[in-house]
């Protein structure tokens, strides 16, 4: 094998970050396909937390060569503050960052449409990150924004930014309601200066994975957000605004479907989401506040509390389908070290009728009713368990049905956020 993916299969928050981190060991490239600074992954080190936005988990390991790819929207500045914080925790930085010069950028005016439109929606806000993101993917639909590659020329540039900005002021004003001029000078020199900072790692991404493919290299796909966010197959409209499947990767890092050998997503022993949407094991309870608690559930980017609620495998079975999975990692197994009784769900009725497929509309989602097992608990810690073996029995159970249900295989397990928290089952590559 020399591609692999590692996918969320939820609402995001699967604890991709230190997935990731273990198997860039044997990565040559790393790569993000999608999304931008919304993103939050963390990896934990010898007690120390680390936090990434932007550069793949995989910048933490010497040596390894990470991608941002032309799917991505990338905010210039954010980029700039994360390298300086690799190199300040004493990475090196130098022929190890690659960012697509197909990429978009994310521009100062696309934060304001992103909180005015939120404000707008008021009740019915989607919950975003405020980070400017689906204002940016938006110009890329529309065929008005900004890559990197327009920075190399200047005229060019200078002219996109003048059109956008006149654009932006009338849309705040007359959609929104918002009087706003924006300093064209003020916009332009702060590009140019943070671009000048971070021009050295910009090139032609999409032909430097195509050689390393090609090459036999071993590359990693990191995803960012998760399945059920994603913009075409996800619970739209409360989802991100790209391909955060593996359906994204082809076209956000620039390879042929044909080059992904392997797809292994990741879940949460349980389930959270964060902003609006529906939820239909969200609990509600002290139940939910105990999950909570347990798995140290805010969001790395926003620090907002996540909702929480039982692991809901039916919504995994779709996941599973639509990235056609090659394993499942479990992760925050421990989280559930407390509890006597573990609900899983296994299917969703609406109206007394039991639903045969996942729903396609947040409406329909909203309504159903969560059909649940109900599996006995393990009152015992596993973290720092590192064979399956040692697992407590009814853990191993719980972990069995899930593999089941599924019909998928389960190569690891995670049992804390620490490296050597972690159960490897079998081989991934």
């Amino acid at each position: 094998m020399s591609t692999l993916a590692i996918i969320g299969t939820q609402w995001g928050d699967e604890g991709k970050g230190k997935i990731v981190d273990i198997l860039s060991e044997k990565a040559d490239y790393i790569v993000r396909f999608q999304g931008g600074n919304n993103a939050g992954h963390t990896v934990v080190i010898d007690g120390v937390k680390y936090v990434l936005h932007l550069l793949p988990s995989g910048i933490l390991h010497e040596g390894k060569k990470c991608v941002l790819g032309n799917g991505m929207v990338i905010d210039l500045e954010g980029l700039l503050n994360e390298i300086e914080f690799v190199k300040r925790v004493g990475k090196e930085v130098d022929g190890r960052i690659f960012v697509s010069e197909r990429a978009h950028l994310i521009m100062p005016y696309h934060k304001e449409l992103d909180a005015a439109s939120e404000r707008l929606k008021g009740n019915s806000s989607i919950g975003t990150t405020l980070k400017g993101i689906g204002p940016a993917y938006r110009d890329k639909a529309g065929r008005v924004g900004i890559r990197i590659a327009d920075l190399r020329d200047e005229e060019n540039f200078k002219e996109k930014l003048k059109w956008n900005l006149r654009e932006k002021e009338l849309t705040l004003k007359h959609v929104y309601g918002y009087d706003v001029s924006f300093n064209f000078d003020e916009i332009y020199s702060h590009v140019m200066r943070t671009y000048e900072k971070v021009e050295s790692f910009v090139c032609d991404t999409v032909t430097l994975l195509n050689k390393a493919i090609d090459r036999g290299d071993n590359v990693l796909f990191e995803g960012a957000q998760a399945t059920l966010l994603d913009i075409d197959v996800g619970t739209y409209p409360f989802v991100t605004s790209s391909n955060s499947s593996s359906l994204g990767i082809s076209s956000g890092a620039g390879i042929s479907p044909k080059k992904v050998d392997k797809i292994y997503g990741i879940a949460k022993a349980y389930t959270t989401r964060v902003g609006g949407g529906p939820f239909p094991t969200e609990l509600k309870d002290s139940m939910g506040e105990l999950l909570r608690a347990r798995g140290h559930e805010y969001g790395a980017t926003t620090g907002r509390p996540r909702r929480c609620g039982w692991l809901d495998l039916f919504a995994l079975k779709f996941s599973k389908m639509v990235n056609d999975l090659d394993g499942l990692i479990v992760t925050k197994l421990d989280v559930l070290d407390e509890f006597s009784e573990i609900k899983v769900c296994v299917g969703y009725e609406i109206d007394g009728e039991v639903m045969d497929s996942f729903p396609s509309t947040a409406k329909e989602l909203s309504k159903v009713k969560p059909i649940y097992e109900t599996l006995p608990g393990w009152k015992e810690k596993t973290t720092h368990i590192n064979r399956y073996e040692d697992l407590p029995e009814n853990a191993r159970r719980f972990i069995e049905f899930i593999a089941d249900y599924l019909e998928v295989e389960i190569p690891m397990i995670s049992t804390g956020p620490q490296r050597n928290e972690t159960i490897e089952v079998c081989k991934i590559w």
